[in-house]
């Protein structure tokens, strides 16, 4: 039981984070679609990429592996015990690695958003 509530725990910080992070980056990332690919399908672009940063979001926050140690501990190793401070930490984990792969996924979206942003800007030049 310990173990679930720990799983729903963690799988709610984790998209509730990824949930704030989208709330937060959606202006910019509207502004940068709308510029490169035009508004016509911004918002489909959009849609595909908050669900990927909310994807990568919950995959990073909440650790599979951590979590099996509860259902198949390692031979001669104690089920890991569900006290204050392990909770503490988990809380502060998730919230971390939540925010590291988004932080990861955004910079790989802005690194080619960029590029498209000079490729259109050369285009639309009059020298270009």
């Amino acid at each position: 039981m310990e173990f679930l509530l720990l799983l729903v725990v963690t799988l709610l910080i984790s998209v509730i984070v990824a949930g704030l992070v989208v709330l937060f980056f959606r202006k910019p990332i509207d502004k940068i679609f709308t510029r490169i690919i035009g508004e016509d399908i911004a918002s489909a672009w959009r849609k595909f990429l908050t669900f990927a940063l909310f994807v990568v979001g919950v995959s990073s926050g909440v650790s599979i592996w951590k979590l099996e140690r509860f259902i198949t501990p390692e031979e001669g190793a104690p089920v890991p015990q569900l006290t204050a401070e392990f909770w503490g930490l988990e809380i502060y984990r998730t919230i971390i690695q939540t925010l590291g792969g988004m932080a990861w996924a955004l910079l790989i979206f802005f690194v080619v958003a960029l590029i498209a942003f000079v490729i259109v800007r050369r285009k639309e030049s009059p020298t270009g």
